[in-house]
């Protein structure tokens, strides 16, 4: 027999399979020695109250033998002859529509501005000791995407966009540990997610898909109303038929390319602040209302909404036992973002805190169109390098004294490798972002008592929350309201954020190709 039951549990139960075996036996009235196994099925954790619980439901196995279910690769087709789909860029959506092409046996051709994961780790380098910018092989481009090297977060509220387990199951085919099937909030981790996107490449190239590295897209070439041609940098020519854009939302080339062409695009508000960093130690003792949190709770994260003066400010990209990255992809800028390994193993934690913008606070750069926030994103981060002496190390303030506007005479260490330049963010900050993100941490710092702290760090500026720009495109066949077979796709183009729904809007887009390809088939 096998009974599914749900539990709420203390820690040191819930994570112990025998104190388990215990509970469940009591629970239903069965002896240890029938209960075979007992299969976790979903696992999450609620830290409310005075004593954290564990929320578990899971099946339990009883005097009958377990056999776990294997995910099953997916049914890739040999495509070297077939119909070709092009794909720019090979982050998470670009790489899962190639996956779904070759399930429905088109060819996949990817090409990708930057390196191969195992070739980026030089230039992560270059950036992170050296204060260089490749400006096609950084922490947002290359393969993977940006996902890749920040964090590896599988959490989505996507769920109408597409099927989340579907993503999750492809990622375990693919070498991810199993336990993302089953965490509230799934992690694969920085240190191995780079393994997983080599498996992918090597599906997609051994089925007859091509990627091609170090190709930068320099102009689309239209005819009357369609996409027919694509050139790179070096002067390649590519004649395309159907081209899913799927660039992430850091290729302001792209946005300008687009922008420049007539190609319509539409301002996109989004989310800018700053990044802020704690010691893990304290974020534990703030959610788990305890000293330590002990060998059965895993480094704590935290997500705060407030309203302040009637927009939002919140947490984004929030990494337990994490690393804040240099993230510029142009030499004369700053950008942050975070970063946890797989076991979040490192002393501190941050998170971005961001302010919610709307279309009315980008007036300053109206004469930009529609990539006004674009440029006004882009100033805050050429002023932030401006600042910081032309360098990466970023503009800092310890958190008290950035509410208060005072300078910080000294800075505790910081897991931001590039380093730290002491100066008042407001001279670097809008003065609504400023005044925004001060009234927010004293708002923070009164739910999450011992927050407000000047010992935590607060890092200038996080500007990457999502992409300054949408691309319309047709909400059936999903191409371009302009341009026919011209498919933009992913986070870049405005419909994801993250790496599940990026590789959701992928899959999507091939099979709205495969549709128009093939209408009698579908």
């Amino acid at each position: 027999m096998i009974q599914e039951i749900t539990l709420r549990l203390q820690p040191h139960i819930a994570c112990e399979i025998e104190n388990l075996k215990k509970y469940i036996s009591k629970e239903i009235s069965v002896p240890i020695s029938e209960i075979s196994h007992i299969e976790i099925l979903n696992r999450s954790i609620d830290a409310r109250s005075k004593f954290p619980i564990y929320n578990l439901r899971l099946n339990a196995y009883i005097g009958e033998p377990f056999q776990e279910k294997p995910i099953p690769y997916p049914n890739l087709k040999n495509v070297i002859n077939s119909e070709p789909v092009h794909i720019i860029g090979a982050g998470p959506a670009g790489y899962f529509a190639a996956i779904r092409c070759l399930e429905l046996g088109l060819k996949p051709i990817i090409i990708e501005r930057g390196k191969d994961v195992k070739a980026r780790v030089a230039d992560l380098k270059g950036i992170n000791v050296h204060n260089i910018v490749n400006e096609d092989s950084n922490y947002c481009f290359g393969e993977g995407g940006a996902g890749t090297y920040s964090d590896g977060k599988l959490y989505t509220r996507s769920k109408k966009r597409g099927n989340v387990r579907r993503i999750l199951e492809l990622l375990v085919a693919f070498g991810a540990d199993r336990n993302i099937l089953i965490e509230a909030h799934p992690h694969i981790g920085t240190n191995k997610l780079p393994d997983i996107i080599r498996k992918i490449r090597e599906a997609i190239i051994s089925h007859g898909g091509e990627i091609h590295f170090n190709k930068r897209v320099v102009d689309f070439e239209i005819s009357g109303d369609a996409i027919v041609g694509i050139t790179t940098l070096s002067q390649d020519r590519i004649e395309v038929k159907n081209l899913i854009l799927a660039t992430g939302h850091s290729a302001r080339d792209i946005f300008n390319l687009l922008d420049r062409k007539s190609i319509k695009i539409e301002m996109k508000p989004l989310a800018i602040g700053v990044r802020v960093e704690h010691s893990q130690e304290l974020i534990d003792s703030i959610q788990y209302h305890c000293a330590t949190r002990g060998e059965y709770l895993p480094p704590s994260p935290y997500s705060v909404v407030k309203q302040i003066d009637g927009r939002g400010v919140y947490s984004f990209c929030m990494c337990p036992g994490g690393v804040i990255a240099p993230c510029a992809t142009s030499q004369d800028e700053i950008v942050t973002n975070g970063w946890s390994s797989s076991q979040r193993s490192r002393p501190t934690a941050n998170s971005g805190i961001v302010v919610e913008l709307r279309f009315s606070d980008f007036k300053d750069f109206e004469k930009q169109g529609a990539l006004a926030a674009m440029f006004y994103q882009k100033k805050i981060e050429n002023d932030s390098w401006l600042a910081a002496n032309k360098t990466q190390k970023a503009p800092a303030q310890r958190l008290v004294d950035f509410v208060n506007q005072k300078f910080s005479a000294d800075l505790p260490k910081t897991s931001y490798p590039p380093g730290l330049t002491s100066i008042e963010l407001g001279s670097v900050l809008p003065k609504l972002i400023h005044t925004s993100l001060q009234k927010g941490f004293v708002e923070i710092g009164k739910s999450m008592k011992g927050y407000f702290t000047n010992e935590a760090v607060v890092h200038a500026p996080e500007t990457r929350t999502s992409s300054p720009v949408n691309i319309p495109r047709d909400p059936i066949t999903l191409e371009h309201i302009q341009i026919s077979g011209f498919y933009p796709c992913g986070e870049g183009a405005g419909y994801a954020g993250g790496i599940v729904s990026a590789a959701m809007d992928g899959m999507k887009v091939a099979d709205a190709i495969y549709t128009k390809l093939y209408p009698n088939k579908t």
